[in-house]
């Protein structure tokens, strides 16, 4: 049965205080330590995707993993600093246990640190 249940997220440069335009984004369902990738979108100029990175109907409970790669948007926007990037892959590893709500995952970046919350 298809649920009404939906994820999305964004991201905010909070150095910047503004979206974060063009970071790549990796929905993986997680089950022990199988990976399953989902979709892949990118942000667009607010930050966010485009639609719901995993839309009604094939939301379900369980394990997910966002991968946010982070490092070229660093990069391209001078704050990734020279040499080896602090932040380049920013990994959520979430739980969904009713596949009826509506999830907002969202990530706050900054060159050297990060933060995610439950939204709305």
């Amino acid at each position: 049965m298809p649920t009404s249940g939906y994820l999305t997220t964004h991201v905010l440069d909070t150095a910047r205080g503004s979206p974060a335009e063009g970071i790549e984004i990796a929905l993986y369902r997680v089950s022990g330590n199988s990976h399953k990738k989902i979709v892949t979108m990118t942000t667009n100029a607010d930050g966010r995707t485009d639609s719901p990175i995993l839309p009604q109907g094939k939301f379900k409970a369980g394990q997910y993993e966002l991968i946010f790669f982070a490092g070229p948007y660093l990069e391209a926007t001078g704050q990734a600093g020279g040499g080896v990037k602090f932040l380049d892959q920013i990994p959520i590893r979430f739980g969904v246990d009713d596949a009826e709500g509506h999830y907002h995952v969202p990530l706050l970046l900054s060159p050297y640190g990060y933060s995610t919350y439950r939204g709305s």
